[in-house]
């Protein structure tokens, strides 16, 4: 299977006529560069991707396109549809967000650069929204699994919904094996199963603690999908912040490593949901 990770946006440039340009850049999941190129943004549109993309892949067409980027998302869609490649949104493109990187410090220097600040990867999110109410469970609370068990106790282990990416398995990214991976476990009850689908389709990235501020509580957020925020619990305890906190510190130990697991009750007997996930 052949897998592309590709964005298409502005760049910090501007052509002869003081237009933006647009740049494609592709690149493979291990990091190889595949190619670019550049568009004023009137030609930025699906038929030039196409031509584009026929181009890169020399009559070798990928199997799937990957794209962290929502501006790029419908254009990308809409070509991949002509070309019959399946397109997958997802934020997890290291190895494009790395290209990415690399490539921002050059364009500073080019003579037809706009000068202006220019952040490659960052996405610009909504304010986090209320998580629906017909779909909170019973309970939640913060835990830690170590990093040896995790994929013994929910890769074998019959879970309806499990997502488990190879790249994010402790062994994988070198993390030894006692680490306390932190996480949070949601009790849903009778809604167990139905909380599990909705976060399996809006696709969790991140759960982070947002620390109180002067008149807003402290909370969790849940992101998803490629930009969205989700207020899964406030809290103003000074118990609870303080093991908010600890759940935080802990992922810089974990490499950013942590966890959502939703199960019916506490009982431990059976689980619901799985996901492993990782700060950037």
């Amino acid at each position: 299977m052949i897998t592309w990770q590709i964005d298409f946006y502005r760049r910090p440039l501007k052509n002869k006529a003081g237009k933006p340009i647009w740049e494609l850049l592709i690149c493979s999941p291990d990091g190889n560069f595949i190619y670019d190129a550049q568009c004023s943004q009137s030609q930025a549109n699906s038929d030039w991707l196409v031509e584009q993309l026929q181009t890169a892949a020399k009559g070798n067409l990928p199997n799937l396109i990957q794209v962290f980027r929502p501006q790029s998302l419908s254009l990308l869609k809409a070509a991949g549809e002509k070309l019959a490649i399946e397109v997958e949104a997802t934020r997890r493109v290291a190895a494009l967000k790395t290209q990415l990187s690399k490539r921002a410090s050059e364009y500073a220097n080019l003579d037809n650069s706009t000068g202006e600040v220019y952040q490659p990867i960052k996405i610009e999110q909504p304010p986090p929204q209320a998580l629906p109410e017909n779909l909170w469970g019973d309970e939640w609370r913060f835990a830690a699994i170590p990093a040896g068990e995790i994929e013994a106790k929910f890769k074998s282990y019959p879970i309806p919904i499990v997502d488990l990416p190879d790249a994010l398995l402790p062994l994988n990214l070198g993390i030894a094996s006692t680490v306390k991976i932190p996480g949070v476990i949601i009790y849903g009850g009778r809604k167990s199963m139905q909380l599990a689908c909705w976060l399996a389709e809006a696709k969790p990235f991140a759960l982070n603690y947002i620390p109180t501020v002067v008149g807003e509580s402290g909370g969790l957020v849940l992101e998803t999908g490629l930009c969205d925020r989700w207020i899964v619990a406030t809290f103003e305890d000074a118990e609870v912040a303080k093991a908010a906190q600890f759940y935080q510190q802990r992922q810089q130990a974990s490499q950013g490593l942590h966890f959502l697991l939703v199960q019916p009750d506490d009982s431990g007997m059976t689980y619901t949901a799985f996901w492993l996930l990782q700060n950037e």
